[in-house]
């Protein structure tokens, strides 16, 4: 059987499980389904097992006994029960991409047709380290962009928190003294007292409004409309949205070239990544690369059409496809855009923080200057 006509997704039973199967496979399906999604299994959990499986494997142990083994060590891990049912399913005839495949929330699209790959040419091992190592780099580089986005968006949250707190209930009880002064004020401190006044007295409407914005947002990414109208914003973003083109052209990349490196035909391999992207708008252009590849034309021309991607990218895939090594210009352009986006991840945490601390600091002085002013004139008075 060759890996274009393998085809996991469509295999069906072996013919020992078919019929005492038939009556209970839908409903056993669904229960598991429902488990792995309810244990949260993460993907450095995956990584990990994978990691482990192809290094029993290589050690030489054949494939039940090793995910005996692994069962074993994993008493008590979310993982096991699911183990433990995959390990059953190939005792009992299955290959092992396919009883992967009934575990969807845990093992992905692109897991199980590496696999499935791997079992038809008889490369798992190899393919499971590949997998591991994919998926390692995947996190580390996911990782380093959350903690880029995360670390500003907490440092504006608190504040906001703080100014917030300082205008509704530590400003008002201060500045009434002045107004009982019937004195005129400097125009900082009139301008604070009208800034808390109006905090103070539609606090309540402005956290509703902006609970509402927040969940019309959410609600509106749930739609397919909505998420494409979102993520095709996100890349045109000021600061970030080169960040997550990098971020996306990365992520694809290494997954093409770990699926061809595995055997997984140029079209296969692009209806996998196009599961794999997180950007809706990104994975419409895999479409549309996929359609121009089917019509004839090179990955690399279908790259430079979508208008996507940086002419670098289109220069590799051209260079790799006349060595015929178009395996490796992914995998490079994987490792240089991994670079680059560590690289900006550190530089943007490095500017916005203390590009932040510095508007905290401006907005907290005002404050205090408003405060202070009328007290200087009053002791200048007496």
């Amino acid at each position: 059987m060759s890996v274009v006509e393998y085809n996991v997704l469509s295999e069906k039973p072996p013919a020992t499980h078919q019929v005492s199967e038939n009556g209970n496979r839908a409903h056993a399906e669904q229960k598991t389904h429902e488990r792995d999604i309810f244990k949260r299994i993460r993907s450095k959990d995956v990584c990990r097992l994978t990691r482990q499986l192809a290094t029993l494997l290589r050690a030489g142990l054949p494939l039940v006994p090793a995910l005996s083994a692994l069962v074993e060590q994993l008493q008590g891990d979310p993982l096991a029960q699911t183990m433990e049912e995959v390990r059953g399913s190939v005792n009992s005839g299955s290959t092992l991409s396919y009883a992967l495949s009934k575990h969807p929330s845990v093992f992905s699209r692109l897991f199980v047709n590496m696999v499935a790959a791997a079992e038809a040419s008889g490369t798992l091992e190899e393919v499971l380290l590949r997998l591991a190592e994919m998926l390692a780099k995947r996190m580390h580089l996911t990782s380093k962009v959350k903690a880029a986005i995360a670390y500003p968006i907490m440092m504006v949250v608190v504040a906001t928190a703080v100014v917030t707190f300082l205008l509704s209930v530590v400003v008002p009880s201060i500045t009434q003294i002045f107004l009982e002064m019937n004195r005129v004020l400097p125009w900082p401190t009139r301008l604070l007292i009208a800034t808390s006044a109006f905090v103070e007295r539609y606090l309540l409407l402005i956290a509703i409004v902006v609970c509402a914005i927040f969940f019309a947002i959410a609600t509106g990414y749930r739609t397919k409309e909505g998420r494409l109208f979102a993520d095709r914003s996100k890349l045109k973003l000021p600061i970030f949205g080169k960040l997550f083109l990098k971020l996306e052209i990365a992520r694809m990349a290494r997954t093409l070239g770990v699926l061809l490196t595995s055997g997984i035909p140029i079209l296969g391999a692009l209806e996998i990544a196009k599961g794999v992207m997180k950007n809706s708008f990104m994975a419409g252009s895999l479409d549309s690369m996929k359609d121009l590849v089917s019509k004839g034309d090179t990955i690399a021309n279908s790259i430079r059409k979508t208008g996507l991607f940086p002419p670098i990218v289109f220069h590799i895939i051209a260079t790799g496809q006349i060595s015929g090594n178009i395996e490796a210009g992914f995998m490079n352009i994987a490792d240089m855009f991994d670079d680059e986006v560590q690289a900006s991840a550190k530089t943007l945490v490095s500017l916005l923080e203390p590009a932040i601390l510095l508007l905290m600091g401006v907005v907290v002085g005002f404050i205090v200057l408003a405060i202070l002013l009328p007290i200087f004139e009053i002791n200048q008075a007496l």
